[in-house]
């Protein structure tokens, strides 16, 4: 089944040159089927970027999704158009009287600042205050993930001596949860960030649950025992040349930044990276589809507790 985007979405086109199945809003109306219906809060720079990452991860599934997108309102992105938010978002006050079956908050480029100088912080506490009574399961990614757990559990963030950037792999802490159902013994994830969290700290909350982590990267999926609240802190979503991207963006500004691990071939960047992480993303998004929002979600979407 398909991922339900707006037609003029530039996503669209990108995804169907890749096959994947895209259902534009004049087809979905005709399908006598109800959609889950996945509420994005896009906080990352480069939104036609991180929308497509998702779209494609979201549509690799036999369930029918549409997709709604967010912005802060009280932060004005500054890489996007104003145009192109007035055409393919919508701000919270905009959708907060509605119930969603999942949400998804993405990372952000502010990790080295305190959570409370991120200048819409109240905001995304009102969000995520709202998504306990409006939404079946929240995914929270890297920035996200580390927001999430510090609104609601006060599980603070701490700097790295480096920034972690790379592609650094993972074993199953917990592997008897459907979360990881599929799942190599050992699969790889990429990093990107300058702050980590503390597995000791996480251990201390009865609700948490440690499913993956990794020796280099650290903790790397966290989720309470219903599945309601999940915290993934790296990019499973990236694209195989996001860290390529990023890596050339930060040496072009100047920043003392090594070269992401495990990434280029024989450490030289005038190799093309390979895309070792691919079916992990996949599986990791379609089993939250699947058993964390399908199978937990009422089918009068009303409902929602």
């Amino acid at each position: 089944m398909p991922i339900k985007l707006n037609s003029e979405l530039p996503a669209v086109e990108i995804l169907e040159k890749e096959n994947i199945f895209v259902m534009t809003d004049s087809r979905a109306i005709t399908q006598d089927i109800r959609p889950l219906k996945i509420l994005v809060l896009n906080l990352m720079p480069k939104k036609t970027e991180t929308e497509t990452q998702l779209s494609r991860l979201l549509g690799n599934s036999p369930l029918q999704v549409e997709f709604e997108l967010i912005h802060t309102k009280s932060h004005v992105p500054k890489h996007t158009p104003k145009e192109y938010l007035l055409a393919f978002y919508k701000t919270f006050d905009d959708v907060k009287h509605q119930k969603f079956d999942g949400l998804i908050i993405t990372g952000a480029p502010v990790e080295k600042m305190e959570f409370e100088e991120v200048t819409y912080w109240e905001e995304l506490c009102e969000i995520m205050e709202w998504s306990k009574t409006h939404v079946t399961s929240t995914f929270h990614i890297c920035w996200g993930a580390q927001a999430g757990l510090y609104y609601h559990y006060g599980i603070k963030k701490y700097p790295l001596p480096e920034k972690l950037s790379g592609i650094y792999n993972h074993t199953a802490d917990y592997k008897q949860s459907i979360l990881l159902r599929g799942f190599d013994d050992e699969f790889k994830v990429p990093h990107s960030r300058y702050t980590t969290v503390k597995r000791e700290e996480i251990e201390k909350v009865p609700e948490l649950k440690i499913l993956a982590s990794s020796d280099e990267a650290g903790v790397y999926i966290v989720t309470t025992e219903n599945g309601k609240q999940i915290f993934v802190t790296g990019h499973s979503e990236y694209d195989t040349e996001t860290l390529k991207n990023e890596f050339l963006r930060d040496k072009d500004a100047g920043l003392d930044i090594k070269m992401p691990k495990n990434y280029f071939p024989n450490d030289d960047i005038t190799k093309a990276p390979l895309n070792t992480w691919r079916s992990h993303a996949n599986l990791l998004y379609s089993n939250w589809l699947n058993y964390f929002v399908y199978q937990t979600t009422p089918y009068d979407i009303e409902t929602i507790e």
